[in-house]
């Protein structure tokens, strides 16, 4: 059965089972409040994060961490995460064309061309980080995300190999309210997203059924792009000491790919797709794109053993298959992995003090077939290569964290294992070749001083980062056995809280990375890989609030927020043959970002003004060119009224990038030829309909 048959098929059920949990959640009762426990938890005056295991509020969790959650999300268009997360410091997410992201959390993005590498990635508790270090962020749709906890620096204590950082996606907040719900959201440049959901649920149990269509003709040529999602989550209260979670997702998803321009293209036509060079076709001719296609499926399970003992226990599998014609050749992949997690914590409270000793491991299995073919127009022509790929990465952490009075310790580390083997089949056989990086133990120690009105605290972590398997057998070049894995230490001091309604969360670190991996790409646009010596990271990460108008009766929220990043990343040492890149910037990262807003609500109107501005950006590894500096502004308004007492109408309606700036929002990095820039979208304007039943209140 082919994988069009297959998707065929499985929308046709997905179909039918959606109509059908509609029917059904028509005569449910109303979703009950769920009890706060470790894997069900819920947001009260201040946000409850799950990050380290803490479960505790963000202000008293001893690291640095960005919280997005519905409110940000819903501040922008519902397009994508991207603007929320960047509207929080030391994050930067881009989009070099609609579909494709790259994830960077303090300069992380050195080895991403595209896609997210270098950073761990858990939805709904599993990690669709594969054991080969790739993460496919883009298969998540903008409403499979209800809440995004953005862990700064390393994560390996607890999360695995990395040095660039963690995210924790969870798609339901436990306001869902049951009944259906459906959301229109029609933009600039033929864009479309359509979402329906039904939730079913009462005071034992949730379950959601979503289905969304997203559908784009993109800012510039030959940037089209469609997705479509099917997702299943639950949430099953068995009895007070068990609970079970559930997660189905299945994406199909396809957009264009129009390349990177040159200095003189991107000025003298900004939408323009890369034309034909030399002996290379151009991106239209090449038909270059991406059709990705992916399921995950999940369970978790917690149980309260004894009164002081708890254990989670997460199964997982998950499928990619990628089609990507390039103008260079045509990549075929099947990529299945699957896995386990277990964590286990122990905790005992004597008066001010409480103990809580957390243990566990992961482990995940991959298998991978990578074929290579001549491009002909967009379909695939003779073979040039053929790889199987099999990686296993393991690891075991332990954390300890000891409150005591008005202070708060916490040391932690994880032994890490990871063997990559692979073998060229075409067009001759090199033999099985292999890969280990094993007995790596990667420490994390913090400690938190607790006053009135902030905390301070304090952490040292240590991570290390191995090639991925696309950048040991990278598009552009032959297999790189010599590549090595990146080391790197962390240094953070934090102050976290607030002085009567002011708030602020202010994060300076030093990050000193050794064999740092950085991408280059050949003339046909392929990617390949090298140590580059030693970097220093260091900067301040600022995010503050303020709620004005609070003596006005008729205003319910008035929030002024502001978010400041200072950077200031250089090579400490690095040479290539005859050049000398030390002392230089880090290209792809910018030294001042700010984004800012304000967010009111009267009576039901609702309506946010929101800026952003980014530096500078190097390109290049000699700094010998910049991507311009850019000022963005946007705004929404609409607002938002009760049908009866269970169903709720909003209407909005918005614009982005109102002073039409000229901008590349995801950049090629170290591009041959000059070929740095992929403009973002000018003007553009939005509107939303929304209707559904009224999400319950916390209490």
């Amino acid at each position: 059965m082919t994988m069009n048959r297959i998707q065929d098929v499985y929308f046709s059920f997905a179909r039918y089972a959606f109509l059908t949990a509609l029917l059904f959640s028509i005569n449910n009762q109303v979703l009950a409040q769920q009890k706060t426990d470790s894997v069900s938890e819920k947001i009260l005056s201040e946000i409850v994060i799950r990050a380290f295991e803490q479960n505790k509020k963000l202000r008293d969790v001893p690291a640095a961490i960005n919280y997005v959650g519905k409110e940000a999300l819903e501040r922008y268009g519902a397009i994508s995460v991207l603007q929320a997360v960047n509207s929080t410091p030391g994050v930067r997410m881009e989009e070099r064309s609609p579909g494709s992201f790259r994830f960077n959390i303090r300069g992380s993005s050195l080895r991403s061309p595209f896609g997210v590498r270098n950073v761990k990635v858990y939805f709904n508790e599993i990690p669709i980080t594969d054991p080969g270090g790739n993460t496919y962020l883009n298969q998540l749709g903008f409403y499979n995300v209800s809440s995004i906890e953005i862990i700064k620096g390393p994560g390996s204590s607890l999360y695995g190999a990395g040095t660039g950082g963690v995210l924790l996606i969870e798609s339901l907040n436990g306001r869902e309210a049951p009944g259906l719900s459906g959301e229109y959201h029609r933009g600039s440049y033929g864009y479309n997203n359509f979402y329906g959901a039904a939730t079913m649920g009462n005071s034992k149990w949730v379950s959601q059924v979503g289905f969304q269509y997203q559908k784009s003709n993109g800012f510039r040529d030959h940037s089209r792009m469609e997705r479509k999602v099917q997702s299943w989550t639950g949430l099953f209260h068995i009895n007070d000491k068990r609970i079970l979670k559930t997660t189905f997702l299945f994406g199909d998803l396809f957009y264009e790919t129009p390349g990177a321009l040159t200095l003189t293209e991107y000025k003298m036509n900004p939408r323009s797709a890369r034309p034909p060079t030399g002996q290379f076709p151009g991106a239209i001719t090449s038909k270059a794109s991406i059709h990705q296609t992916s399921f995950i499926v999940g369970s978790s399970f917690w149980q309260q053993l004894t009164s002081h003992l708890q254990s989670t226990s997460m199964l997982y599998g998950m499928f990619t298959e990628l089609r990507n014609p390039t103008i260079r050749n045509y990549g075929k992949n099947s990529e299945p992995h699957f896995g386990a997690r277990s964590t286990f914590k122990w905790n005992q409270q004597w008066k001010s003090t409480f103990l809580q000793l957390t243990a566990g491991g992961e482990w995940q299995k991959g298998l991978a077939s990578i074929s290579i073919h001549k491009n002909s127009a967009g379909k695939p022509d003779s073979l040039q290569s053929s790889d199987q790929i099999n990686n296993q990465q393991s690891f075991v952490f332990f954390q300890a964290s000891l409150d005591v009075h008005s202070w708060m310790f916490t040391a932690g580390g994880s032994l890490h294992s990871l063997r990559i083997k692979f073998q060229r089949f075409t067009p001759a056989t090199l033999g099985l070749q292999s890969r280990n990086f094993s007995h790596e133990f990667s420490p994390r120690f913090s400690v938190m001083k607790k006053f009135k009105s902030f905390n301070v605290y304090t952490s040292v972590s240590r991570g290390f980062s191995p090639p991925t398997t696309a950048e040991l057998l990278p598009t552009g070049g032959t297999i790189n056995t010599d590549l090595n894995e990146e080391k790197g230490t962390n240094w953070d001091l934090g102050f976290k809280g607030g002085f009567q309604r002011f708030s602020f969360d202010v994060t300076v670190f030093q990050f000193s990375l050794h064999q740092t991996i950085v991408q280059r790409r050949d003339a046909g646009g392929g990617d390949f890989f090298v140590n580059a010596g030693k970097t220093s990271q260091h900067g301040i990460e600022t995010y503050m609030s303020y709620p004005l108008l609070r003596s006005v009766p008729a205003i319910q929220s008035c929030m002024l927020w502001i978010s400041h990043t200072w950077h200031d990343f250089h090579y400490t040492s690095f040479k290539q043959l005859n050049n000398d890149y030390s002392g230089k910037q880090l290209p792809g990262v910018s030294s001042h970002t700010v984004a800012a807003g304000i967010d009111i609500e009267i009576k039901g109107l609702m309506a946010n003004v929101n800026g952003y501005y980014g530096g500078p950006v190097p390109l290049n590894d000699a700094n010998l060119v910049f991507a311009s500096s850019y000022y963005l502004l946007g705004c929404k308004f609409g607002f938002q009224k009760k049908i009866n007492e269970n169903w709720n109408f909003k209407l909005m309606a918005g614009a982005d990038n109102l002073f039409n700036q000229r901008y590349s929002l995801g950049n090629d990095i170290n591009g041959f030829g000059g070929r740095y820039f992929n403009a973002a979208a000018g003007r553009n304007f939005f509107v939303t309909f929304f209707v559904g039943r009224t999400p319950k209140k916390t209490s």
